[in-house]
């Protein structure tokens, strides 16, 4: 990835066959299934996953959570926005990686990761300390739960306090891939010109929306460059934080969320939601934008139309490896718009609306043979 030191940092349904129960699990009706005791253990599971499911639609759908969805507004109107980002030392010998989240109202939380950034350096099994943070002035002070760790960030620098407050310099990365161009042959399904290419598409000040818009082209198999940017939403939590997704044949979800310096889960940014997590967590902090490459070879059948082989699917998120001829072996992933069993190799591209402003640009696919 490109990197850039920063030495300013102003710069449903549910059913159960077992006692044969039915009923509608919505809002305060799948809370109340959850305390009825006279419901077997199988419709109060399926309830609970519903009650959390809808939660998630809810928060993520609160007009009262701040956003924002230009980078330059947000530098100006919340401080905390230009402290959030990667910090990395500049001692090849004992490199460390810190990932500064901003939680809002002046909270943070940071990683400190032994071995560098994700994709730089830092591996899944390496150390990965969490610290809280929270505003003492003009500066963040950071400790972790045992008061063992505490640093501090001033002047546009990570200082490791507990040990010889060692500088790291905040640097912002950008994908090798961003602004790929689409070679000869390619079929281009958003320039910023138009969202004709799309079945509900809008387009907006040269950005595709997220507005659950489907290609009306089908595809088999195909290289797919697509371009991203989550908003910058510091109030809100888990799912309901710059979520969207990129759907391949309309089934299987390549997850788009602000997960940055989060844990690696199949339902944070680079997962197959319900599938796989991916092998590292390269999602950029919020209203950077970000690049997903993405190699699809669809199922296979014999001249009987019974499948003979699941799609596969191989992914490079900001430009870095995180899955690798992953075989999808389900029909569809979590709230895919094409849910019938699986009996073609063709599908659209799908791009999910969350209720979140997540916008794209620079979208272009090869189709293969």
């Amino acid at each position: 990835m490109k990197v850039n030191v920063i030495s300013n940092w102003n710069n449903r349904i549910m059913e159960c066959w077992n006692c044969g129960i039915m009923g509608r699990a919505v809002g305060s009706t799948a809370w109340t299934a959850i305390r009825r005791p006279s419901l077997c253990a199988s419709v109060r599971n399926i309830a609970v996953v519903l009650f959390l499911s809808f939660a998630t639609v809810f928060a993520a759908g609160d007009k009262n959570i701040k956003t924002w969805t230009d980078p330059e507004l947000a530098l100006k109107e919340d401080p905390d926005f230009a402290l959030q980002g990667e910090y990395l030392s500049q001692n090849s010998a004992s490199p460390v990686g810190v990932q500064v989240i901003a939680l809002g109202n002046g909270q943070f939380e940071a990683y400190l990761l032994a071995g560098g950034l994700p994709g730089a350096g830092w591996v899944s099994g390496n150390a990965r300390t969490l610290l809280k943070g929270a505003r003492a002035g003009s500066d963040i002070l950071f400790a972790d739960t045992n008061k063992t760790t505490s640093a501090k960030l001033v002047n546009g620098h990570f200082l490791l306090t507990s040990t010889d407050e060692i500088p790291l310099p905040r640097i912002v990365r950008t994908s090798p891939t961003l602004g790929a161009k689409p070679p000869q042959g390619a079929i281009v399904l958003f320039d910023g010109t138009s969202a004709d290419k799309w079945e509900n598409g809008k387009a907006a000040n040269g950005l595709l929306q997220a507005t659950s818009c489907t290609t009306k082209q089908q595809f088999k198999s195909y290289s797919l460059h697509l371009e991203f940017r989550t908003p910058y939403m510091p109030l809100a939590r888990g799912q309901a934080r710059g979520n969207s997704g990129v759907y391949h044949s309309g089934r299987w979800e390549t997850q788009i969320l602000d997960s940055f310096g989060l844990e690696i889960r199949d339902n944070h940014c680079g997962g197959i939601y319900s599938i796989s997590k991916p092998l590292l967590n390269m999602c950029l902090p919020p209203l950077a934008w970000q690049t997903y490459d993405v190699d699809f070879k669809a199922a296979t059948f014999d001249a009987a139309g019974k499948r003979t082989a699941w799609p596969r699917i191989t992914v490079k998120l900001n430009g870095v490896l995180v899955h690798e001829n992953l075989e999808l072996s389900k029909d569809y992933t979590t709230s895919a718009p094409i849910t019938k069993p699986l009996a073609s190799p063709e599908g659209p591209v799908y791009l999910q609306n969350h209720n979140n402003p997540v916008v794209f640009r620079n979208i272009w696919l090869i189709e293969g043979k």
